[in-house]
């Protein structure tokens, strides 16, 4: 909580203090008369009279619309059955398999927790969801609606493990530049980032296509990596939740295929879009993800600064109201006395 005080602090200080002697004094000196008590009242209301020009604040969960109002985000998203691998973290998700166990939240568990959050600190902006695994698909276009973002984010799942024909993490590449250089063509000089959020593993066979294509497009965003380079093993994904546990086999060994992080790959393709990479954590905040994106003039970190406060004078304005309901008695007592008065000089 901060304050704003409409007068110097010494000012409102001495004023409150006056009254205040004032209204003790009153009451200690009529404690016996009736009527008294509304000398109580009196200082409790020069006391919530300073709070109320102390202008206390609270900092606000929102920010001016239109600040972000200029910005497109584009999530990029890999569903790739890497991505369904339980190295993500120690914890365990409240579903559970057919046995009763706890399922381990995947990689790409940690990737939408990072979506909603990433689409909170920029509130006010447009979103897109794209993913891609054997091909790539716009899951949302563009709007302004976080709570379709996030039905859409929650509604992900990794592919099918029957389709899956290995990872390559180039397959957005030719329709993200067709999808930006249309967007720029219908809507010149608005602002776009991309955040590709992945593990970077390459199983497919085939030399990753470079992404330089799409940094001129954008201006700004991330590239997000999930796992460990221990690795983790993966579900099998039949298209539905039919409660099996089956693990994706590895069959040259005949144990459960591992997935492994590969940093490498991630930074890359962060070097060929010119934005930054992190390895994301569980639980790790985003703030060296979005604070000082490139949103026109304004950098993220300023709306951080110019963030809306909510006042709450009108919180003790109310009660300033209630107390002075208080002094309806004393007028009319006032009022009542002054007509006998002149009855008596009449």
């Amino acid at each position: 909580m901060t304050i704003n005080p409409v007068l110097p602090i010494w000012a409102l200080a001495v004023f409150g203090a006056v009254l205040a002697a004032f209204a003790g004094w009153q009451f200690l000196a009529g404690i016996r008369r009736p009527g008294a008590w509304h000398w109580l009242a009196r200082l409790a209301m020069v006391l919530v009279l300073v709070v109320i020009a102390l202008r206390p604040t609270i900092p606000g969960n929102h920010r001016p619309p239109s600040a972000m109002g200029d910005l497109d985000v584009y999530f990029v998203v890999d569903t790739t059955s890497s991505m369904a691998a339980e190295d993500w973290t120690d914890e365990t998700l409240p579903d559970t398999d057919e046995n009763g166990a706890p399922q381990p939240p995947t990689r790409l568990d940690g990737a939408k927790a990072d979506i909603t959050g990433i689409a909170d600190r920029l509130a006010g902006a447009r979103y897109a969801l794209v993913t891609f695994d054997a091909v790539t698909v716009q899951r949302m276009p563009l709007t302004t609606d976080a709570t379709a973002l996030r039905s859409a984010t929650e509604a992900m799942t990794q592919e099918v493990t029957t389709y899956s024909r290995g990872s390559s993490i180039d397959e957005p590449v030719e329709y993200l530049t067709t999808l930006l250089t249309k967007a720029e063509e219908q809507e010149p000089g608005r602002n776009r980032i991309v955040f590709y959020l992945g593990d970077g593993e390459q199983t497919s066979g085939t030399q990753p296509e470079s992404f330089e294509s799409i940094a001129p497009l954008i201006g700004g965003g991330g590239v997000l990596g999930y796992g460990t380079e221990a690795g983790g093993t993966m579900r099998e994904f039949s298209g539905y939740q039919d409660g099996s546990v089956r693990y994706i086999q590895d069959y040259s060994t005949g144990e459960p295929a591992v997935s492994r992080l590969d940093p490498g790959a991630l930074e890359t393709i962060a070097s060929q879009l010119g934005v930054k990479a992190e390895i994301r954590t569980p639980g790790a905040a985003l703030d060296d993800v979005v604070d000082g994106l490139a949103v026109g003039g304004v950098t993220v970190q300023d709306e951080v600064d110019i963030r809306r406060t909510d006042e709450l004078y009108w919180v003790f304005a109310l009660a300033f109201g209630a107390l002075l309901l208080t002094e309806i008695p004393a007028i009319v007592a006032a009022l009542g006395e002054l007509r006998r008065t002149k009855g008596s000089r009449a």
